[in-house]
C-alpha cells in the first residue's frame, strides 16, 4: 500500500474511531518516518494483543523518536491509544496510532 493511501485511511480511521480531524502535516511525517512499516498489509497495523509489538513501539517510537522515557507512563499512553482506536478492531492503523501517541504527550 503507498504511503498517501495509508495517511488517508489513518485520517479517515481518526475521524470516525475518535472524532479527530487530524494535522495532515502530522500525520505525514509520523507516515514518513515509519517507511517501509506501511508497506507490508500485516506491518501497516498494530497489534494491541502483541505484549511484543507494544514493547517494540515503546522503545523504538516512544522513547527513541519521541524521547520519552518510563516515567512518562508509556503504557497507559498505549493502552489509551488501543482503547481509542477499538479494542476488538483488528485494523489499527499505525500512522493513526503513532498519531494518537504523539498528541497525547503533545510532541
Amino acid at each position: 500500500m503507498s504511503r498517501e493511501k495509508h495517511v488517508a485511511l489513518s485520517a479517515k480511521q481518526l475521524k470516525e474511531k475518535c472524532g479527530i480531524d487530524a494535522d495532515m502535516d502530522l500525520l505525514n511525517n509520523i507516515a514518513k518516518g515509519l517507511g517501509i512499516a506501511l508497506m507490508g498489509d500485516d506491518s501497516s497495523l498494530v497489534s494491541c494483543g502483541d505484549a511484543s509489538e507494544l514493547e517494540t513501539i515503546k522503545n523504538g517510537f516512544m522513547k527513541k523518536k519521541l524521547g520519552l522515557s518510563d516515567s512518562d507512563d508509556l503504557d497507559g499512553a498505549l493502552n489509551k491509544a488501543c482503547e481509542d482506536l477499538g479494542k476488538s478492531n483488528p485494523l489499527k492503523r499505525r500512522a493513526a496510532f503513532y498519531y494518537l501517541l504523539t498528541k497525547h504527550f503533545g510532541k
